[in-house]
């Protein structure tokens, strides 16, 4: 693709272009909604081959392949009387939004493509969850880091779930660090440690020759610290309501009604 347009420049967007444009090599041309200016007009200033344009239509009739990344209680909005038509593709990166949601908004026939793109494409290491493949987007991510195409939405929509865990890896840290510094350490010095703790654990992660089960065990002595805090805090009282909290975020993904 050629041509690429992007409806809704927020965090997913902006990583988007980024990715794109620092790859190396050709890069396509880059078509931004107004929707978030501010964001928009600083790739603009980045980027060569990059365009702000007037409206949303104006993205679509300018691109090949037309990303929509509007936050979810916004698509109405942002989307209502769009006219999508020829040989465009689109690419649904709402969370929560069916495909046959979506095409009904946007009242078209063209290819629609949902996908789970993060915040790692700007660095071209996300591996991104496409339904159903097409073979232009999943081209598209692989330049991104990755593409993961699933046979079914209800599939997507687990994987769509499990992005929900992110931000409670981070909080994670950030309790383990506060632990550190109300026993004395200072925080600079503690979020220091755990940042390279978790850094090397991050990067184990690439040898895919091994399960997560066996890295898990790798780390792990027996009757040692590690295997003490996993058998006495990660518990399967906790683990389970962990499944509760992930079930319960599947089923609100899975009703197109339901603002989150």
């Amino acid at each position: 693709m050629k041509r690429v347009g992007i409806i809704g420049v927020g965090e997913i967007g902006r990583a988007l272009v980024e990715g794109l444009c620092e790859a190396g090599g050709p890069t396509p041309e880059v078509f931004l909604s107004p929707r978030g200016a501010r964001t928009a007009r600083g790739l603009l200033d980045r980027y060569d081959g990059v365009r702000v344009c007037a409206d949303n239509q104006q993205v679509v009739d300018c691109a090949e392949l037309v990303i929509v990344a509007v936050r979810r209680q916004d698509r109405h909005e942002a989307l209502n009387g769009l006219r999508v038509d020829g040989a465009r593709v689109v690419v649904n990166v709402m969370a929560g939004v069916p495909n046959d949601d979506l095409r009904g908004i946007l009242a078209t026939d063209v290819p629609l493509v949902r996908a789970i793109p993060l915040p790692s494409v700007r660095e071209r290491r996300s591996v991104t969850v496409t339904y159903p493949s097409h073979p232009a987007v999943d081209a598209f991510f692989e330049q991104l880091g990755g593409a993961l195409p699933v046979t079914d939405e209800a599939a997507f929509d687990v994987f769509s779930a499990l992005t929900g865990t992110l931000t409670t890896h981070y909080a994670y840290l950030t309790a383990l660090t506060s632990w550190a510094a109300r026993h004395g350490i200072p925080a600079d010095d503690a979020e220091r440690h755990v940042r390279g703790l978790f850094q090397g654990i991050g990067r184990t992660l690439g040898d895919e020759s091994r399960s997560l089960q066996q890295l898990a065990a790798d780390h792990e002595t027996p009757k040692g610290n590690n295997e003490r805090i996993r058998t006495t805090w990660f518990d399967h009282a906790n683990a389970a309501a962990l499944g509760s909290t992930l079930d319960d975020l599947l089923t609100d993904l899975r009703q197109p009604g339901t603002e989150t």
